[in-house]
């Protein structure tokens, strides 16, 4: 291997393509056309004539909205297809970004590959049974049983749910005899971008690109590298020579000084683009295309310094699952769920307790949410077989993720499990061996094992470590009730739904305020520790294997609708202006009015008459907040409209008001977007508002309501019950553009409808 500076070549590059010929490597979606059955039969005994057809991703059996039996077992999937003429002749791979959770593949009878583990990504080669001139028939066998292997402890036991199926992405990559590799399945494969000394002026750009020669003869490379700003401009670019013998493969490492260099942060996401072009007499082999930020991170004992500023990083956990279709989220609805983590005030996630899909780490590169990444473990450790698979693992989430300019830390530990320090030694050198720079940082909550100590606050020591410190998780045990705090032993008689953070939606006024002063608290001790990030628990409701409710401590139900506490933490930031009245203004219910906004003061006025002018709250949960919520001793004595007005310097700069709910009149029907339209292959919420004549939300509703869907599948029951009056519905579209005709209709009010376009 070869180091090149390329400092002295960089040139423009005008015309360099010339010649090129598209059809010479390509990746493919291929997640039409597949048929799927529940089956425990020999795979000779899969009859592809008895499956039902299906389009990825895919969840083995659609769950109830409160899972207390997911669906564990064998299943199959199928796919038949004929090899188009211009693949003739090409290295043919299917790549598979996460199949729960032992795969086997078999393509025309023939068994390619066994694959462990259902988190990560794994390539199966095709061209040893393939048929050029013959249909293809490709069957997939997968088994979501509880694995000691893998882990994570029996679903019956676990604290989260695993699910199955197909359930991310699946792709058909060719490629021609020279060309870059895997990124993931070779060692130092595919290509990695990493910045480092870093200043206004300039940036060094190590790129480490893997080519394979697959010809029968030792081959002459010609590779080009062309580098585009975040405004689409090319920068820089270089061209250089290799040879590669036959049948083997050759990294080559080139480092490039960039010019005043744009950095990646979290108030400005900027991203830059990596173009290689792999020819071969000047023919284009292959092509392959990353996006990566140039960010300086530093975290030591004393915090954590992004480009060259000390900060805080408010945070939140997040389980990757929706209602009914288990992990089957298409890229759009992971993209929704990165813009609510962000609008709700966040700029870090912690991925617990697995490796997440690949477009949800997309989403946070472009919208600026760092991210702590985790290998999958809870509350379980194995025998030297799942040692071997967790550590390989590690291996493969760094290759799989280190582009990513979001990454914050690989979290290579198994969480809440005692770990023996041969692991711990283990997993931290595959980290340095994956990642070489001195911004690889892992982390794990066993103290000094790794370069971070994650500890979740109902664990906290007396004493810090002198290591860096992040609150992994907090607010959802009862931390606060009748100002207990830790003191537990002082709740008496309180039964646990006064006590709790895990407050349903539909819980009321007063529990939902409970919910957000048990987070306030917590959040509030959390900047008194020298932590220099902490990440609340959850960001959304989610199910458990071993439970028969769900667990209701996020900040948003797990349909997406946010609770009073989503408030809180979007008051947390400075920008933009948050006024949020958390409250129903209901007499009999509404006993105070707590305001939550970024504003130095705020008047609040009851049906036009000015009650107070105050500023934020002093008391001892409020300490250390960046705004303190406001709190007005006044309640509702009968149905009217309270509101605030919020001042900065003097000035207004925001409002928000809240009117005592009337008798229900109507239906409203709202489509989830978050950011980005519903799309072809999407799965999209679908929100049915019980309102009043004014068009406000009647909390109180818990009507039933019947869902009518042309155009789409229904992934929910068409039968729902509607909770703090919203009934959500959870809809699949269709591979082609169309119209998708929505209705919903309740007893004593009239039918709403709604119509999407897909494009």
């Amino acid at each position: 291997m070869k180091l090149f500076l390329c400092i002295a070549y960089c040139i423009l590059l005008g015309g360099c393509g010339k010649n090129v010929d598209p059809e010479r490597s390509s990746t493919d979606l291929f997640n039409d056309g597949w048929l799927f059955v529940r089956s425990d039969s020999q795979p000779a005994s899969i009859r592809p004539d008895k499956m039902e057809k299906v389009i990825l991703p895919h969840t083995p059996r659609l769950e109830p909205l409160t899972v207390n039996n997911q669906w564990q077992g064998i299943c199959y999937y199928a796919k038949k297809f004929m090899l188009p003429e211009a693949l003739k002749g090409k290295l043919l791979f299917i790549r598979f970004d996460g199949a729960m959770n032992v795969a086997d593949v078999w393509l025309n009878g023939k068994h390619l590959l066994t694959h462990t583990g259902g988190y990560l990504p794994f390539t199966v080669p095709l061209n040893s049974a393939l048929e050029t001139e013959a249909e293809n028939t490709l069957l997939v066998r997968l088994d979501n049983r509880d694995n000691k292997i893998t882990g994570p402890k029996p679903l019956r036991l676990l604290d989260f749910c695993t699910y199955g199926g197909l359930y991310r992405n699946v792709w058909l990559i060719s490629k021609d005899s020279l060309y870059i590799t895997d990124p993931v399945s070779r060692k130092e494969g595919g290509i990695f971008v990493h910045a480092s000394a870093l200043s206004e002026e300039k940036a060094d750009l190590h790129i480490r690109t893997n080519i394979a020669n697959f010809f029968t003869g030792n081959k002459r490379a010609d590779i080009e590298y062309e580098i585009h700003d975040p405004s689409g401009r090319i920068v820089s670019s270089y061209r250089e020579m290799l040879s590669i013998r036959s049948k083997e493969d050759t990294t080559l490492n080139v480092v490039c000084q960039l010019k005043r260099p744009v950095l990646w942060s979290p108030e400005s996401p900027s991203l830059y683009t990596l173009n290689i072009n792999v020819r071969q007499r000047n023919r284009l082999m292959d092509s392959e295309k990353v996006r990566f930020g140039i960010r300086d991170l530093k975290i030591t004992s004393e915090g954590l310094w992004l480009n060259g500023k000390k900060r805080f990083l408010r945070g939140v956990n997040r389980h990757q699952e929706y209602p009914y279709i288990g992990y089957a989220l298409s890229d759009e609805a992971q993209y929704r769920d990165v813009r609510k983590i962000k609008e709700a005030g966040f700029d870090y996630v912690r991925l617990s307790h697995y490796p997440q899909s690949p477009a949800f780490l997309e989403a946070c590169d472009e919208m600026g949410v760092l991210v702590l990444d985790a290998i999958l473990g809870w509350q379980y450790f194995g025998d030297s077989l799942f040692i071997e698979h967790a550590l390989h693992s590690a291996r493969e989430l760094i290759r799989r993720d280190r582009n990513h300019p979001s990454l914050l830390a690989w979290e290579l530990s198994i969480n809440e499990t005692p770990m023996p320090s041969t692991f711990t030694k283990a997993v931290n050198q595959i980290a340095r061996e994956e990642f070489p720079y001195p911004d690889c940082y892992t982390a794990g909550w066993i103290r000094n094992a790794y370069s971070i100590y994650i500890e979740a606050r109902q664990h906290r020591h007396d004493l810090y470590p002198s290591q860096p410190l992040l609150v992994s998780e907090y607010g959802d045990w009862e931390y606060y009730a009748q100002n207990a705090g830790f003191h537990q032993n002082n709740w008496k008689d309180l039964l646990p739904e006064e006590r709790s953070s895990r407050q349903p939606r539909f819980s009321g006024e007063k529990r939902l305020l409970q919910q957000a002063r048990n987070i306030q608290e917590a959040h509030n001790d959390n900047l008194k520790t020298p932590a220099f990030a902490d990440g609340y628990w959850a960001m959304f409701d989610y199910n458990r294997g071993y439970a028969d409710d769900i667990e209701y401590s996020g900040i948003m139900d797990i349909t997406r609708i946010p609770k009073f506490s989503y408030y809180f933490f979007r008051s947390q930031r400075t920008t933009p202006d948050v006024l949020f009245i958390a409250s129903y203004w209901q007499p009999g219910e509404s006993q105070q009015v707590r305001v939550f906004g970024n504003c130095e003061e705020v008047e609040l006025y009851v049906d036009d008459l000015l009650v107070e002018r105050r500023k934020p709250d002093t008391d001892i949960f409020s300490s250390q907040l960046t705004h303190p919520p406001f709190t007005f001793n006044v309640s509702c004595k009968k149905p009217g409209t309270v509101k605030a007005v919020g001042f900065r310097k003097g000035k207004v700069v925001s409002e928000h008001k809240v009117t005592t709910a009337g008798k229900l009149t109507h239906l409203k029907l709202v489509v989830d977007e978050s950011g980005i339209a519903p799309a072809r292959n999407d799965v999209v919420f679908v929100y049915a508002l019980i309102c009043d004549k004014q068009g406000s939300l009647v909390h109180s509703a818990s009507d039933s309501i019947i869902f009518h869907i042309e155009g789409a599948q229904l992934c929910s029951p068409a039968f729902l019950q509607a909770e703090a009056g919203i009934a959500t519905a959870l809809i699949r579209t269709g591979n082609m553009p169309g119209h998708i005709r929505i209705s919903a209709e309740a007893k004593g009010m009239p039918q709403a409808d709604k119509e999407i376009i897909i494009e």
